[in-house]
């Protein structure tokens, strides 16, 4: 069977499929692009405020946010209002949440008050310390020199003082940090 198209028709069909086929992907990528320009995000500016009005400081100062949220982020736009909470138990993190069907978390890091981080720190760096290994039914001592600083529950690297070498301990009380075994 012969076909009544002239190679020419045949080159320009051929050629126009080719167009469809390779601007498939390029109008793909265009409404994307549309699509992400008209939705909605939520402005840092609005995660910076919700910070400062649950830290009760603003941006650098103490008790408040170290820094101002990063500029650039693009979280989905929040239906209902910023929920924020302490994370953890040393209260210098900001937790911010958006909560609904595109809900998102942040954490802001604080500036702690000078007063309530030095009376959290038990330990400051250069403290001789004891090192207690505690296991089922065993205990072992040694002296050590505390690395850097914490407070009661935190684990610091800790140098021992024959060996010389770094472990890390976590401090129990003032003088004293404890490795469980078992």
């Amino acid at each position: 069977m012969k076909s009544n198209i002239s190679p020419q028709r045949l080159e320009v069909r051929l050629l126009m499929t080719a167009l469809v086929v390779v601007s498939l992907p390029l109008f793909a990528a265009l409404a994307s692009a549309q699509e992400n320009r008209s939705r909605a995000y939520t402005d840092p500016a609005a995660i910076d405020r919700a910070v400062a009005e649950f830290t009760g400081a603003g941006i650098g100062e103490l008790g408040g946010a170290r820094m101002p949220a990063d500029k650039r982020l693009r979280l989905t736009a929040c239906a209902s209002p910023l929920t924020t909470d302490w994370h953890g138990r040393a209260k210098s993190i900001v937790k911010v949440e958006c909560q609904g069907p595109e809900s998102w978390r942040i954490f802001i890091a604080t500036k702690p008050a000078e007063p309530e981080a030095q009376a959290a720190k038990v330990v400051v760096r250069g403290d001789p310390i004891t090192v207690l290994v505690r296991g089922r039914g065993f205990s072992v001592q040694q002296n050590a020199e505390a690395i850097e600083g914490g407070a009661i529950g935190d684990w610091i690297a800790v140098r021992t003082v024959e060996r010389g070498d770094a472990i890390r301990a976590r401090i129990e009380r003032p003088g004293l940090a404890v490795i469980p075994v078992g």
